[in-house]
C-alpha cells in the first residue's frame, strides 16, 4: 500500500487513533507497518481504531464486540456462537480471487491475474470510506510456530469482528513477535472490509467482491464479503504469499495437513497430506488412535539432511458436513461441550446448531443462513434448501482436541516420513499406491492430482478439476515452476520422505463406494509400515501396491473387520482404460494449458502411459493385484 497521504505516517496515526491505541502501536519501531496502518485507515476511514494486541483482554474484547454486533450469536452451550455468511457468499470466489501483476509479467496460462496498477485502482476504489461508520481493528499473527525458522509475521486491519475472532482461534498470536523483528518490511500484510451491511451484519455488495493479491509487496485485499475463506487474510490468502516467499528462499508452503501414525513398539511416524475441499482431508489428519498437528497448512523445511514440517495454524477452520459422534469423535466432543467454538452457516433451533450428516434428526424449523427456515422450504430455482449449507464450518482450536499431539507447537517442527496426496477419483486410482520414488510421486501423484468439485467452491459441483498438490487456486507461480522446485527440494537430503496416494471414492460399475469410510485408518498404518521398511508391496506401473498378507490382519487388528481377498482384488486392480485417459488428460493439460514444463515432467507421465499401455495389451483392461510380483 501507499504510504499516507499526510506524508509522516506517525502524525496521522496520532490524530486518527487514541492515546492507548497509538501507544500500543508505536512500541512496535517499525517504519513500514506504520506505513501501512496509516494508509489503511487515510483509506477505509474508519470512525475509530483498536489495536490488539496478545494480551488476553484485548482478545476477549474481539470476542465480546462479535456479539455485540451481531456478527455472532450465543449458542445454548457456554462459548460457542454462530455466524452467518450472506446467501451469495458461502465459498472461496476463484473468479475474483486474482493476483495483481506488474506490466511485462505473468503467471502462466492458468492463474487469475490482471494488470497491478488497474486491480490496485479497483480494489482501492471499493475500499475507499468503507469503514466510517465501523471500528477498525488491528491484529497481529505470526503464521508458524512463533521464535522459529517457520515463523511469518502477518497483520490484518479488518472492520468484521468475526473475522479478527476467527483468527484468534485459528492463529498464534504475534504482537511480541512483531516487536523482535525490527524494521523490516518482510511481513504480510492484510486489508479486509465487509463493505456495506445489511441489519443481519451480513455484506450487500457481493456483486463487488474483489480478493486481490499484491505478490509485489506482500499485500491482500479483500472487500465486500465476510465469509472466511475469503477475508481471512492468513489462511489461503497468504498461503499465495508464502508459495512465493518459500520459492525465493528455497522451501515450500503447502496446502497440506501434519498428522503423527503410531507405529508397533510405540512408534510415532509423521505424515503431511495434501487433499482439495471435501476430499477427505481433515477426517485424515483426525483418524481415531492417531495424533494431529494440523488439518491445513504446512510449511516443509530442510535441516541436517532432512525434511520438517511445521503446522501454519494452530486452529481448524473445517468443513462440518457429515462430522459425526461415530466418525469424528474428537471433534464431536469438542463441538458439544463448552468452549471456544464458532459455527458457520449451520441450522440453529433453540440454540442448537444442526448440520448434514450429523446423525441426528433434522428439527421441523430453525434458522439458517436463509434466514428463517422450515422443512420443504425452496430456494429462488424452486430447489428444497437443505437445512445447512453443504460448506457450513466449524472454527476451534487444535488445543482443544483430545488427539493434538505433543508436538504441535514445537518450535523445531517434526520430521517428515511420508507425503500422501488424495482426491476424488471414482474409476481410477486405488484406494493406496506408494510411489518408485520421489519424483515419481511429485509428478505421477502430487502433480496429477484431480478432483471432482465440491461445496466449498462457489460454482458448479461434480466437476474432476486439475489439482496440483492440492494448490491449483492457491499458486502464486507458474505451474510448471512450482513442481520442478518439490523435485529439487530434496536435493543432497540423506533422508527422503516416501510419497503415496490415496483415493476414498473409488466406485464399483455400479456407483457403490468400494471402501469403508474407516478402511483409511488401515491405508495410514500400512503407509507407516512402509515408510521404515516393515512390509512388502507389489509392483505395478503406477507404483507399489500393499499385499492382502498384510492388509488382512491390519483390518482385523485396526478395526476389528475381516477383510476379503476378493475385496483385496476388486478393490487393487488396476484398470488401464482410466489411468491411461487419467494420464492422457494430464499430460495434454502440461502441454497445452501450463506451458513452460520441465521435461522431467512430462517424462515421467509418458513412461508410466507407456507402462500401462504395455499392461492393457498384455494383460486387459482390469489387472488384478494376483498379476503382479513382489518389489
Amino acid at each position: 500500500m501507499k504510504q499516507s497521504p499526510a506524508g509522516n505516517p506517525c502524525v496521522l496515526l496520532k490524530e486518527k487513533l487514541d492515546a492507548t491505541n497509538y501507544e500500543k502501536l508505536m512500541a512496535i519501531k517499525n517504519p513500514h507497518l506504520h506505513a501501512f496502518i496509516a494508509d489503511g485507515v487515510a483509506l477505509c476511514k474508519p470512525k475509530s481504531v483498536f489495536v490488539a494486541t496478545d494480551a488476553p483482554a484485548d482478545i476477549k474484547y474481539i470476542r465480546e464486540m462479535a456479539i455485540k454486533n451481531r456478527e455472532e450469536t450465543p449458542l445454548k452451550i457456554k462459548g460457542h456462537t454462530v455466524h452467518f455468511d450472506g446467501i451469495k457468499d458461502q465459498g472461496r470466489d476463484p473468479e475474483n480471487t486474482k493476483y495483481l501483476v506488474p506490466k511485462g509479467e505473468t503467471f502462466g496460462k492458468n492463474l487469475a491475474q490482471c494488470d497491478r496498477d488497474q486491480g490496485i485502482a479497483e480494489v482501492r476504489g471499493f475500499l475507499d470510506g468503507s469503514m466510517k461508520d465501523r471500528e477498525m481493528i488491528v491484529r497481529f499473527f505470526a503464521l508458524g510456530p512463533v521464535n522459529s525458522e517457520f515463523a511469518i509475521s502477518c497483520v490484518q486491519m479488518t472492520d468484521s469482528f468475526y473475522v479478527a475472532h476467527s483468527e484468534d482461534i485459528l492463529y498464534r498470536t504475534g504482537y511480541e513477535q512483531f516487536k523482535r523483528i525490527g524494521d523490516t518490511d518482510d511481513f504480510f500484510k492484510v486489508v479486509h472490509s465487509s463493505g456495506r451491511v445489511d441489519e443481519k451484519m451480513i455484506s450487500i455488495d457481493v456483486d463487488k467482491r474483489r480478493i486481490y493479491q499484491d505478490y509485489t509487496t506482500q499485500t491482500v485485499y479483500t472487500v465486500n464479503c465476510q465469509y472466511a475463506g475469503n477475508t481471512v487474510g492468513l489462511k489461503k490468502l497468504s498461503l499465495r504469499m508464502a508459495i512465493r516467499k518459500a520459492d525465493r528462499e528455497g522451501w515450500l508452503a503447502e496446502h497440506m495437513f501434519i498428522m503423527a501414525v503410531h507405529g508397533p513398539k510405540g512408534r510415532k511416524s509423521y505424515f503431511t497430506g495434501a487433499f482439495p475441499s471435501a476430499c477427505g482431508k481433515t477426517s485424515t489428519s483426525m483418524i481415531k488412535g492417531e495424533k494431529i498437528i494440523g488439518d491445513d497448512l504446512a510449511y516443509l523445511r530442510k535441516r541436517n539432511g532432512k525434511i520438517y514440517a511445521a503446522n501454519v495454524e494452530c486452529g481448524i477452520f473445517g468443513i462440518i458436513q457429515d462430522v459425526n459422534a461415530e466418525d469424528d469423535p474428537a471433534i464431536w466432543d469438542v463441538l458439544m461441550n463448552p468452549g471456544e467454538v464458532i459455527f458457520s452457516n449451520v441450522l440453529v433451533t433453540d440454540g442448537t446448531p444442526y448440520w448434514l450428516g450429523d446423525g441426528r434428526e433434522i428439527p421441523e424449523k430453525g434458522y439458517n443462513y436463509s434466514g428463517e427456515w422450515f422443512k420443504g422450504k425452496t430456494n429462488a430455482k424452486g430447489a428444497l434448501l437443505d437445512h445447512s449449507h453443504k460448506n457450513a464450518r466449524y472454527t476451534i482450536s487444535i488445543n482443544d482436541l483430545a488427539n493434538r499431539d505433543e508436538k504441535a507447537d514445537d518450535p523445531q517442527g517434526i520430521q517428515v516420513s511420508g507425503v500422501i496426496y488424495g482426491g476424488r477419483d471414482s474409476d481410477t486410482w486405488v484406494p493406496v499406491v506408494e510411489s518408485f520414488d520421489w519424483a515419481h510421486g511429485v509428478v505421477a501423484m502430487g502433480a496429477s492430482l484431480e478432483s471432482e468439485t465440491t461445496a466449498a467452491t462457489i460454482g458448479q459441483e461434480g466437476v474432476r478439476t486439475f489439482q496440483p498438490m492440492s494448490n491449483i487456486e492457491f499458486l502464486s507461480m507458474p505451474v510448471g515452476d512450482y513442481v520442478n522446485n518439490h523435485l529439487k527440494f530434496v536435493a543432497g537430503l540423506k533422508e527422503v520422505p516416501k510419497v503415496f496416494a490415496v483415493n476414498y471414492f473409488q466406485k464399483d460399475e455400479n456407483g457403490k463406494y468400494m471402501t469403508g469410510m474407516n478402511d483409511k485408518n488401515v491405508w495410514v498404518k500400512w503407509m507407516e509400515l512402509r515408510t521404515h521398511n516393515e512390509v512388502g508391496a507389489l509392483k505395478t506401473p503406477c507404483g507399489y501396491i500393499p499385499k492382502y498378507k498384510d492388509l488382512k490382519p491390519l483390518f482385523k487388528s485396526v478395526l476389528n473387520k475381516d477383510y476379503l481377498e476378493a475385496d483385496y482384488t476388486k478393490q487393487f486392480s488396476i484398470r488401464t482404460p482410466q489411468q491411461i485417459k487419467k494420464l492422457d488428460r494430464i499430460i495434454n493439460t502440461y502441454e497445452t494449458k501450463v506451458g513452460d514444463v520441465p521435461p522431467v515432467i512430462l517424462q515421467i507421465l509418458k513412461d508410466q502411459r507407456e507402462r500401462l499401455v504395455s499392461l492393457q495389451k498384455s494383460k486387459g483392461d482390469i489387472v488384478p493385484p494376483s498379476e503382479f510380483s513382489e518389489k
